[in-house]
């Protein structure tokens, strides 16, 4: 079953929480979220989402591990999730757990986010991810300052839409001569109405500033790519293991 839930909605109909499981904390060690504030596809009135799935499969992954995880957007505050599908043991879990869920209601804003807190970054996906963050230059600025502290970036699916225009301080592309993929054209119906309000082919626009995309064909088999400090998933079937990229790759770097 996949819809969008409203946080109003969700508060009525969820207002208890499962115990949370204990896990160790890894002090200062913190993750940042990248999330949109986006309802609808462009200025229609079609609905899109945050892709719940890709935000809590990596979530679990990474807070199991000890890593404190915060959630920023661009104008903070509540998003929309969707793509739910409460027949999956983990999503389910989460859309009972009061702490996430609270975080998903109150995101930070970008002006509230140090990024010497954060040893890495992950975009997650859902069509909400092509609007209001890639264009974002504050965000960019707190992504560019990680990873050149030596931080890690991540996307999955859509949520590659976010890297799109991040630089390196020498005004070179993120991904330049990279391996990189996320979402590719392959799977989107380009003469759907959500597709015609995209602000570009996330495909297209890495290949046209240099980086190297990739992807299954088969899609919905766990494709990613590490490259370096940067690590790429093509779809919600790479959420998890990006995650566990992420955490492998943060024990080879010095903080």
């Amino acid at each position: 079953m996949r819809f969008t839930i409203p946080f109003l909605i969700f508060s009525l109909l969820f207002g208890c929480s499962e115990k949370k499981e204990k896990t160790k904390v890894n002090t200062g060690d913190k993750i940042l979220f990248v999330v949109s504030n986006q309802h609808t596809y462009g200025n229609t009135s079609i609905n899109t989402a945050n892709h719940f799935g890709e935000i809590v499969l990596a979530y679990d992954v990474l807070i199991k591990e000890g890593y404190e995880v915060d959630f920023v957007s661009p104008k903070g505050g509540a998003i929309p999730i969707g793509y739910l599908q409460t027949s999956d043991s983990i999503k389910k879990k989460y859309l009972y757990d009061f702490d996430l869920m609270g975080r998903l209601k109150n995101t930070q804003k970008p002006e509230q986010i140090n990024p010497d807190n954060y040893r890495a970054v992950y975009y997650s996906g859902g069509g909400a991810a092509m609007f209001g963050v890639p264009e974002n230059e504050a965000i960019q600025k707190i992504v560019t300052q990680i990873y050149s502290s030596n931080g890690i970036v991540s996307a999955v699916c859509h949520g590659t839409a976010g890297i799109v225009n991040l630089k390196n301080n020498d005004g070179s592309y993120m991904y330049e001569n990279k391996e990189v993929n996320g979402f590719p054209d392959i799977f989107e119906n380009k003469k759907g109405q959500y597709y015609q309000t995209f602000p570009f082919s996330i495909e297209e626009i890495i290949k046209e500033r240099g980086g190297k995309f990739s992807y299954s064909e088969k899609g919905w088999d766990n494709y990613y790519k590490v490259d370096g400090r940067l690590i790429t998933g093509q779809d919600p079937s790479s959420a998890a293991t990006v995650a566990k990229e992420i955490l492998k790759k943060l024990k080879t770097i010095e903080k």
